[in-house]
């Protein structure tokens, strides 16, 4: 199965919850009037579009509709879709590869959004790709994060740099970035604690591994990558404000999209965040963690209903 095709399989709950929804709606009405917008904007919000991007979307829609003079109420759907693949913009996500190798990403994230997993399938893309990839355990927290990602590191056939559990995590980022210079690595990857976000202490220490790297290497973490939990809907949206806040995210890699209903929650990242989602994980396997492609995101969430 292609990457497209598993993707709109996991949109399955997704598109019952928010697509299907709107279909029924629009098929029982004849006329585009204000009670309409207002179950439109509902469905978006139980989809976990979130309240501000669901006004944003039916304000948008409500242009358009007197722009374009649309009267039929089965027209929305495709006008929908439409908006929706503009709010999330047209480039496809991806790390920024420096000039210089290597390219260091700090991978951050609540425990339990499969932030490791992520680090693993990730590594996994790359190195498919011929790329020499560097794994760096810093979550020195937890024994069984070093463990998680040693498993991952033996699975793909990479090397790993990794210090005791309760070792200082930004001595762990220093000589992972020490050891892929010297091994001429083109992409170096950490892993960082996952403590509750709200805790000050975690957000510091993610800080004081960006200062040691950037001394060593100025510019360097290339890239901060936040990894969330769809499932989790709008609580990912405050996690991703605080890490942006904190320590200035680049991407978001979005797993679990298979597992959830509030899909919507893609939407909501871009438009409330405007931080580019680089990453979608779709299932268990080692390859379902692929670059987020906007069209074909709004594509495979439409998709269903209209080739029926």
């Amino acid at each position: 199965m292609g990457f497209f095709n598993r993707l709109k399989e996991s949109l399955h709950k997704t598109r019952q919850s928010f697509v299907e929804k709107i279909d029924d709606l629009v098929h029982h009405r004849k006329s585009i009037d204000e009670d309409l917008y207002e179950e439109l904007e509902e469905v978006m919000v139980q989809a976990d579009v979130g309240v501000t991007t669901a006004m944003e979307l039916v304000d948008r829609l409500r242009r358009t509709v007197r722009e374009r003079r649309v009267e039929d109420a089965a027209e929305l759907k495709p006008l929908l879709k439409e908006l929706i693949r503009e709010m999330l913009g047209s480039l496809p996500g991806r790390l920024n590869t420096s000039l210089d190798s290597p390219t260091v990403v700090m991978v951050v994230g609540v425990n339990g959004v499969g932030k490791t997993t992520t680090i693993g399938k990730l590594a996994y893309l790359y190195k498919s790709e011929g790329k020499k990839v560097i794994l760096g355990a810093a979550d020195t927290f937890r024994a069984a994060a070093i463990d998680q990602l040693e498993v991952w590191a033996d699975r793909i056939g990479i090397d790993l740099v990794k210090h005791r559990e309760g070792a200082d995590p930004a001595a762990v980022a220093f000589d992972s970035l020490q050891a892929a210079r010297a091994r001429q690595a083109d992409l170096l990857i950490i892993d960082t604690a996952g403590r509750l976000h709200t805790k000050s202490n975690l957000m510091e220490e993610l800080k004081k591994i960006g200062r040691v790297l950037d001394r060593d290497m100025p510019g360097a973490p290339h890239e901060v990558l936040l990894v969330l939990d769809a499932t989790t809907g709008q609580n990912a949206i405050s996690q991703a404000s605080l890490f942006k806040e904190a320590v200035g995210i680049t991407g978001i890699a979005l797993t679990k999209l298979d597992g959830t209903a509030k899909g919507g929650v893609v939407v909501a990242v871009k438009s409330q965040l405007d931080i580019p989602i680089y990453f979608v994980g779709v299932g268990e396997q080692v390859d379902d963690l692929q670059p987020f492609v906007p069209r074909e995101f709004a594509d495979a969430l439409f998709e269903s209903t209209e080739n029926t």
